[in-house]
C-alpha cells in the first residue's frame, strides 16, 4: 500500500466521494460527466491503493464496507470545509462599507427599488447612503461612489455615464377638473406651475419650465408663479395632490404614470442635456468591492434601459 495521497489518489477520493454520497457508480458518472466504466476504475485503484475495499458490489446496488463509510464521513467533511472556506474568502473581498452619495430623487425612485438586488448579490457589503441635492458642490474624499445628475463633466473626478434624463409635463387627472383644456403649451396659462429648484448643479428655480417650453418653441409664459420644492419628489407629490403642472423626468416617473396618479397632457419629451453617471475618485474602482458595486449599477441602468428588469 502506498500511504502517501499524491494527486492520482485525491482525484480517486473526489470520484469515491461523489459515488459514495449516491450509492451509484452510475450516477456518479452522469455528474461527474465520465463513463461508468470510468468511475469503476477508478474507485478499483483506489482501493488498490489504500489497501482496502470502499464498496461491496451488489446486484442492482452499492453498500458503503465499514472502511468506506468512515473515509466517506471523512471525505465529505473535508469538501465540505474546504467549500466553506472558499465561500468565506470570496466573502472577504467582496465584504466592508462602501459609501454611497446620491442626488435625493434618484435614490428614492431608481435606486432604492433595486437596493434588495444588490443586497442579494454582494450579502456582506454595507453601504452608507446619503443624500445629497445636486447643488452640493462634488467632494472627493466623502464618498466611494456617487449617483449625480450632471453635464458629464466633474473636474479632478472620473464618471461613468448611466442614462440621460429628459423631462415633461405631468398633473392629477383631477387638476383638469372644471378648468380650461390642457391641449397645447399655451394652456398653461390657466394652470399653476410647480417648481424643482435643484433640477441640476447650477439650475435656477425655472430652469427645467425653460428648457421644456424653449425647446418645444411654446409662446411666452410666465414662468415666475407657482410653487418651489427643493426636491424633484416633493413637486411630484404636489402633481399628485393636485396642485399644478409640473415638470417630471422620465427616468423617475413610471410608477406614478403607470398607475394614473399622473398624466402626461403633452406628448413631447425634451433633452435635458443632463445624464446620471456614477462619480468616483481615479482609481477608485481598483478596490474590488468598489467595482462590484459600480458594475451592478451599470448593469441596473442598461437593463432598465433595455426594459428587461
Amino acid at each position: 500500500m502506498n500511504s502517501h495521497l499524491n494527486a492520482q489518489t485525491h482525484a480517486g477520493l473526489k470520484v469515491f466521494a461523489v459515488s459514495a454520497r449516491h450509492l451509484s457508480f452510475t450516477r456518479a458518472a452522469e455528474e461527474l460527466h465520465v463513463t461508468t466504466g470510468a468511475v469503476s476504475q477508478q474507485i478499483k485503484q483506489l482501493e488498490q491503493r489504500l489497501g482496502f475495499k470502499l464498496f461491496r458490489r451488489r446486484p442492482r446496488r452499492l453498500e458503503l464496507t465499514e472502511e468506506g463509510r468512515r473515509l466517506a464521513a471523512v471525505v465529505d467533511e473535508a469538501y465540505q470545509a474546504v467549500g466553506l472556506e472558499v465561500r468565506r474568502l470570496r466573502s472577504g473581498v467582496m465584504s466592508g462599507v462602501i459609501r454611497l452619495r446620491s442626488v435625493p430623487s434618484f435614490l428614492q425612485n431608481w435606486l432604492m427599488p433595486r437596493l434588495p438586488r444588490l443586497q442579494a448579490r454582494f450579502p456582506d457589503i454595507e453601504l452608507h447612503v446619503t443624500a445629497e441635492d445636486s447643488s452640493v458642490s462634488l467632494r472627493d474624499g466623502d464618498f466611494d461612489l456617487a449617483l449625480d445628475l450632471n453635464d458629464g463633466h466633474a473636474p479632478g473626478l472620473a464618471i461613468t455615464p448611466l442614462m440621460e434624463e429628459r423631462i415633461f409635463p405631468v398633473c392629477a387627472p383631477a387638476l383638469l377638473r372644471g378648468r380650461p383644456p390642457l391641449r397645447h403649451p399655451a394652456d398653461l396659462a390657466w394652470y399653476p406651475l410647480l417648481h424643482d429648484v435643484t433640477a441640476w448643479r447650477g439650475s435656477h428655480e425655472h430652469a427645467e419650465w425653460e428648457r421644456y417650453l424653449e425647446a418645444i418653441a411654446a409662446p411666452p409664459l410666465n414662468l415666475r408663479r407657482g410653487y418651489t420644492f427643493n426636491r424633484h419628489h416633493l413637486t411630484m407629490a404636489a402633481a399628485i395632490a393636485g396642485m399644478g403642472v409640473a415638470i417630471a423626468r422620465q427616468t423617475l416617473i413610471r410608477g406614478e404614470l403607470g398607475s394614473g396618479a399622473l398624466i402626461a397632457p403633452f406628448a413631447q419629451r425634451v433633452p435635458t442635456g443632463m445624464r446620471y453617471g456614477i462619480v468616483h475618485a481615479p482609481g477608485a474602482l481598483d478596490d474590488r468591492r468598489v467595482a462590484a458595486v459600480h458594475d451592478w449599477l451599470v448593469e441596473e441602468a442598461r437593463r432598465a434601459s433595455d426594459g428587461t428588469e
